[in-house]
Order: C-alpha cells, then sequence, then structure tokens
C-alpha cells in the first residue's frame, strides 16, 4: 500500500502483514530482509534515520529498522481515525487519519512529535478536512483531500493553519510535491499544480489517465 526508500533499502507497508524491508543493492534481484507484523493495517510508511513510521490504520506506529532483518517496535500512537498516509520532517511525524466514515471522529491531520520515538505524543490537528495522504516541503503540509489538495502552514506544527486549496474534482488519493510543483492523483488522472505561492495553488496541467 506504500512504500519508502532510505539508500539500498525499501521499507514496504504490506496490509494486514505489517512492513516488510527489502534489499535493492541490486535493483535486478531484491531481498526480503526483515519484517515486523503490526496490529493494524499497514497503509504506509517513511523512513527518517534509523526508523520507520507506519501508518498502521489504529494510528502510529514507529519500528527501528536499523538492524534491516530484525526490525523491531519502538513505539505507538493510536489516532483518533483511520491513518491512510504519513509524512515525516524533522521531529514531528504529520499523519493523514481520516475515518469519519468509519469512526465517530477523525484528526483530518494528526502531527505527532516523535523527539522520543518510544513515546510519541500528539500536539497538533487539522480537522476541518478529509485526509488520505500528505507531503512536506519546508512550511508547508500538502494534503489529498477527497476533494483536491489543501495546503497547510505548519511553521508551528502545534497549531497548523489554513494556506490554500484547489479542488481537483474529487476522490483525491495521493500526492507529491517537487520544488515548486504539487503532483495530485484525483480519480480522473493527474493534476500538476503550481504552489510557489501556497495561498493560491494554480492548475499548471493535468492527464486523464
Amino acid at each position: 500500500y506504500g512504500i519508502a526508500v532510505s539508500d539500498n533499502h525499501v521499507c514496504i507497508a504490506n496490509g494486514e502483514n505489517g512492513i516488510a524491508v527489502v534489499d535493492i543493492s541490486n535493483p535486478s534481484s531484491p531481498t526480503i530482509l526483515g519484517s515486523y507484523d503490526t496490529d493494524g493495517f499497514a497503509r504506509d510508511v517513511a523512513i527518517s534515520g534509523n526508523y520507520a513510521y507506519v501508518a498502521d490504520g489504529i494510528g502510529l506506529v514507529i519500528v527501528d529498522v536499523s538492524v534491516p532483518s530484525s526490525p523491531t517496535l519502538t513505539g505507538t500512537y493510536d489516532t483518533i481515525g483511520f491513518a491512510n498516509g504519513i509524512t515525516v520532517s524533522g521531529n514531528y511525524a504529520y499523519v493523514a487519519d481520516d475515518g469519519k466514515a468509519i469512526f465517530d471522529g477523525s484528526n483530518g491531520i494528526a502531527i505527532v512529535d516523535i523527539s522520543n520515538p518510544s513515546s510519541p505524543r500528539q500536539v497538533g490537528s487539522y480537522d476541518s478536512i478529509y485526509a488520505y495522504d500528505v507531503a512536506i516541503s519546508e512550511s508547508h503540509v500538502y494534503v489529498a483531500d477527497h476533494t483536491g489538495l489543501v495546503i497547510l502552514d505548519v511553521s508551528d506544527p502545534l497549531s497548523p493553519s489554513l494556506e490554500g486549496s484547489y479542488s481537483a474534482g474529487g476522490d483525491t488519493n495521493d500526492v507529491a510535491v517537487s520544488g515548486n510543483h504539487a503532483y495530485v492523483a484525483d480519480f480522473t488522472g493527474l493534476f500538476v499544480l503550481d504552489v510557489s505561492t501556497p495561498s493560491s495553488p494554480d492548475l499548471v496541467s493535468n492527464y486523464s489517465t
């Protein structure tokens, strides 16, 4: 369901089987080195340093992958909603925590302090969105909301605020950011947005798949 790359290793979010760590030093012959079966349903994963941060349905799971053949649990944090996506920057994990259709509540985006990986704690949230995936660039978080792209200012992670948005048509599931552009996966295809002015994202092009 999700993938993260670090040097010669790939960490795969493997649904009900948790995560798998794969050696890709020889790209023509990738090899599974180890795995860790999380308690929930691994939907996405990010790697920072020695840790894999897993959006595991019920919340955030932090796994030590410093020994790829033997991943071990470090810490967990149960979010309000259903953790679908995750990105990490510095001491914070940003969790796409949609869940209104399943649970009584949802964070939208949950911001979790991971400075102590064994004891993560939520410090902020922005709950006025249906968040399916999340990316970060500098002080802005880019959220794949079900209606399109939502851009949040997280210069103060404890108090995120809405910066801008763009409606792509609906059922937006994924987002990636590079430089001044956001690439948004919508049910109709790919939208490329100029986000050089985060308060006013502008459509550059789109491709119907």
